[in-house]
């Protein structure tokens, strides 16, 4: 596919959001921006929270674990539905409860300025440092197929991966992110529903024989219990997915802000169930994907090389699989990526405008103008950020760096259990240290912990642990002088 095709095409679908953005951007307001005015159907929020939850990496990595991790990521699903649950009866009551526009703002009433901040700059750090990793990805993939056959450079592609979400993001925030989610939601789900069919056909099987295709093939298996040191064990994949739900998104101002701006608690509830329901959904089609691509793969006897994350782009990209499955892959794969990454500059303003500048305790004439500055600001600095991947130039590094994340969202999860399952009260400019300390003891564990646990490695659990510690020494530095 042709340099031209691709800028063609993906002009198209920006062409599209900037439409969207334009028809819901009227109303340019701090309201607006920040919660949407609370007026968005929890229908449509529900919808679009599939794309957000996903990515590039998803999009593309989902159906290529399936060779060596078969459907286990299916356990890690079901704990995602109970993280759901406790979001939607535990944490959701409680943001509305205290009409927050920043759900950190609980944990300035609960502990104090300093557990506030604290919260607030785990969230930026780890936000900034996902949501560039993903733009990096965007980046990479508009070089290698627009800007490098044009002898352009590629901090243009970055650039220009960075202005195309801040001009569709800058004058209504969330309240346009709801409907360009929908929208990306939509180009995922397409993308990989016609590619399943595309194969099914070419294969000439019936919709039967695909599905026992897929149920006796190597790579449908689910469940996990024989090896309690296998990464793929039920408990551990169970419980991982639980508590990564509850952190990365009950915790989270990205994810909470767009269930923040239904009308009342009864929608953002529908709205969560609802989204868990179809995210099991989404995710079964792209292990599906998977297992139909290596199948299919094998049938043609495409390079057997080639596989993991390059197997999809390879067989859409390579005409393998036909035209349309071809564009429908670059829009999914640009959809992804942005879906995630435009709500994650629009929670970024939010959090910044709301936990540092305090715009939503007296609103001035001046705080639209500081909201966009600020916009502005972190679009440069996802910018910066982006080309200081690429100077590091190694891929081990970058991903050691994305997981990085991981570590930042412990503190958040001690943090709010210690709020919510306690009433005592804790020393307030003690806590950042606590929010330190906690990670780093995590690091030295699970960098020994092979060699101190009789070769058990720590894997996806070291969320849970992170914010047991960070909870233990939480009371260490607490008294019983009841909730702040």
């Amino acid at each position: 596919m042709s340099a031209l095709t691709v800028v063609a095409i993906i002009g198209a679908y920006f062409a599209l959001l900037i439409l969207i953005s334009f028809l819901t951007g009227k109303d340019d307001s701090n309201a607006a921006f920040f919660r949407g005015k609370q007026q968005s159907p929890w229908f449509v929020v529900a919808f679009g929270m599939i794309g957000a939850s996903l990515s590039g990496v998803t999009f593309i990595s989902v159906p290529g674990w399936v060779a060596t991790s078969q459907f286990s990521y299916m356990q890690m699903v079901m704990g995602y539905m109970t993280g759901y649950l406790v979001i939607a009866t535990v944490l959701m009551p409680l943001y509305y409860r205290l009409n927050l526009t920043s759900i950190y703002g609980y944990l300035e009433q609960r502990f104090g300025f300093w557990s506030y901040k604290t919260g607030a700059f785990y969230f930026l750090l780890s936000r900034v440092i996902g949501a560039s990793f993903r733009l990096y990805l965007v980046a990479i993939a508009l070089h290698i197929a627009v800007f490098k056959p044009m002898n352009l450079p590629f901090w243009l592609a970055v650039l220009v991966a960075v202005v195309l979400i801040w001009v569709y993001t800058f004058r209504s925030g969330i309240k346009t992110i709801i409907w360009t989610d929908t929208l990306q939601t939509a180009s995922m789900l397409l993308a990989v529903i016609v590619t399943i069919f595309v194969i099914k056909d070419s294969m000439d099987w019936g919709v039967g024989q695909m599905t026992s295709a897929i149920a006796q093939s190597d790579y449908s298996q689910v469940f996990f219990f024989d090896d309690w040191n296998d990464s793929k064990h039920f408990v551990k994949q169970f419980l991982a997915g639980m508590f990564i739900t509850i952190s990365m998104t009950g915790l989270d101002q990205d994810m909470m802000q767009k269930n923040l701006s239904c009308k009342n608690i009864g929608e953002a509830q529908k709205n969560m169930f609802w989204f868990s329901a179809v995210l099991i959904i989404a995710n079964l089609l792209f292990l599906s994907l998977g297992a139909m691509l290596y199948l299919y793969s094998s049938h043609i006897g495409f390079d057997a090389a080639i596989s993991g994350d390059k197997l999809y782009p390879s067989l859409a990209l390579g005409g393998e699989l036909g035209t349309l499955a071809a564009v429908l892959f670059i829009i999914g794969l640009v959809a992804a990526a942005y879906s995630s990454a435009d709500s994650a500059l629009t929670a970024l303003t939010t959090s910044f405008c709301v936990d540092f500048l305090g715009m939503d305790k007296q609103e001035k004439s001046s705080d639209k103008n500081t909201r966009k500055i600020v916009h502005i600001a972190f679009s440069m600095l996802l910018f910066i950020v982006i080309m200081i991947f690429k100077s590091v130039n190694d891929d081990s590094v970058i991903s050691e760096l994305f997981k990085v994340a991981g570590f930042t969202y412990g503190p958040l999860l001690g943090l709010y259990a210690f709020g919510l399952f306690t009433k005592r009260s804790v020393k307030d400019r003690l806590v950042p240290f606590v929010a330190i300390a906690a990670p780093l003891l995590c690091y030295v564990l699970q960098q020994n912990s092979e060699v101190w646990f009789n070769g058990y490695k720590i894997g996806f659990e070291l969320l849970l642990i992170n914010g047991l510690l960070t909870t233990f020494l939480l009371f260490l530095i607490s008294s019983r002088n009841g909730a702040q």
